[in-house]
């Protein structure tokens, strides 16, 4: 019993002692300041995604404004052709332009390839949107298909460039006018214009032989009325 009483107070004097001995407290990781450019940066960025989420949103609302875009004149950036020659290959551009959209698409450009008799794999119908396409967005322009006549004239453009192909049979008939023959390609558009000249003259003069014919044809036939009335009589 002694033994066990003296054990007691042993194990409370030593559960008092250590309870009086203060532990260490445990050491705490230094706060490191963050650097505001970060904070600044990220602000920014948040922002300007707000920003074009915000524009996104008033697009497909139809509520957001224009901005403002730079004005093509076809007549001032392009003063080597005459305003009939950018008339006549604006309408060349409208008429294949089916989708109203003021471009001529990959399946556009297939299209007129075909109508001018020669087609283009689809591979190289990309590469012929790739010489012209200035702004990369994978379709013709009113302004990037006027480049193609300027590079044309200009000759820019490879021989068996498929932009080149268009050129001449969009405005020359090359079975006819020989653009190869040609100085340049101004003086092969002066060629087709002096044939067509002609054949308009050709077919003036075929209706005044016609409207000649008809003419001494109804004398002919009054002629014999009278005859036959003379004779009736």
């Amino acid at each position: 019993m002694a033994s066990e009483e003296l054990a007691r107070k042993l194990q409370s004097r030593l559960s008092a002692t250590q309870e009086a001995v203060p532990r260490p407290e445990p050491e705490q990781s230094p706060v490191r300041p963050k650097p505001q450019g970060s904070d600044a940066a990220c602000g920014d960025s948040s922002s300007e995604l707000s920003a074009k989420l915000t524009r996104r949103l008033d697009i497909n609302e139809g509520n957001a404004a224009p901005r403002a875009t730079r004005v093509f004149n076809p007549y001032t950036e392009f003063k080597e052709f005459s305003r009939k020659q950018i008339k006549d290959m604006e309408g060349m551009f409208k008429r294949y332009d089916t989708g109203k959209d003021g471009f001529i698409d990959l399946m556009e450009l297939k299209l007129m390839m075909e109508k001018l008799g020669a087609p283009q794999t689809h591979l190289g119908l990309k590469n012929m949107i790739k010489e012209v396409d200035e702004d990369f967005d994978g379709k013709l322009s009113f302004r990037e298909f006027l480049l193609i006549f300027r590079r044309a004239a200009a000759g820019e453009l490879q021989e068996e460039s498929g932009l080149l192909a268009l050129a001449r049979l969009s405005e020359i008939d090359v079975s006819t006018q020989g653009v190869m023959g040609a100085k340049d390609f101004f003086e092969a558009k002066m060629q087709a214009l002096s044939v067509g000249s002609k054949f308009e003259a050709e077919i003036r003069e075929e209706k005044e032989e016609r409207k000649r014919q008809e003419e001494e044809k109804k004398q002919r036939h009054a002629a014999f009325k009278q005859l036959q009335s003379t004779f009736c009589s």
